[in-house]
């Protein structure tokens, strides 16, 4: 299953806010065997998020949108969803019963607060307010960290992938000085190799076969000099 994820925020390209929810939704797709295949950030203008969503809908099978919703000025996700299927913004049903059920009467509710393209399957936010939604293959969430993470939750189980393991070494060397030994180890096992710089090297190593996998790891930490677990292995 190949993903692409959109976080929406003019904060987040300005660096006021750290896009944590891409880095979240990374992990926990991973996890479950998904190709995560592009991270976009878009500002909080209609015609750009409108423009990611519909590039990308054609060109992977869910596209994951986070941010932006809700009824305050600068809340135009769900207006810019609609217009990615051409179609209408309209007041979800499902969702102010949900909304009613969770103690919030529909008069309090600020105007817009339910609204989701038509034809969009709303989603419950079980740790907020504004619900989310799903249309064909893309997710609205919402952009508050903990309300994204409760909701995709709740629709995790339609994101499945092939399944996969991963080992990691973390070497105290330089990376130019291991690329020859990467090199060896793809040579010697099928697996992907991927290595991180900073205080250490921390090498990556993935495959479909557990088997592989742990072989690999082994074979590299006799020809790495290897950090010790109390420090981060």
């Amino acid at each position: 299953m190949r993903v692409a994820i959109v976080t929406v925020g003019d904060e987040l390209l300005a660096g006021d806010t750290v896009n944590t929810n891409a880095a979240w939704l990374g992990r926990r797709l991973a996890e479950r065997g998904v190709d995560v295949e592009r991270v976009t950030t878009v500002p909080d203008r209609v015609a750009d998020i409108a423009g990611v969503v519909t590039e990308y809908r054609d060109r992977y099978d869910a596209v994951l949108v986070t941010g932006g919703l809700g009824p305050t000025h600068d809340d135009l996700t769900m207006d810019a969803v609609a217009a990615a299927f051409d179609v209408a913004v309209e007041e979800s049903e499902a969702a102010l019963e949900w909304l009613s059920e969770s103690g919030y009467a529909r008069e309090d509710l600020a105007t817009g607060t339910a609204d989701i393209p038509a034809g969009a399957q709303p989603l419950h936010n079980e740790a907020g307010v504004a619900p989310g939604c799903v249309i064909e293959n893309v997710y609205v969430l919402p952009g508050v960290p903990a309300e994204m993470e409760s909701m995709f939750e709740s629709i995790a189980d339609r994101f499945v992938g092939s399944e996969t393991h991963v080992a990691f070494v973390t070497a105290d060397e330089p990376e130019s000085a291991l690329i020859d030994r990467f090199a060896e180890l793809r040579e010697q096992f099928d697996v992907q190799v991927g290595s991180y710089p900073g205080e250490y090297v921390r090498i990556k190593l993935q495959s479909d076969e557990e088997r592989v996998v742990q072989e690999a790891a082994a074979w590299l930490r006799e020809r790495v000099d290897v950090v010790e677990e109390a420090e981060g292995t």
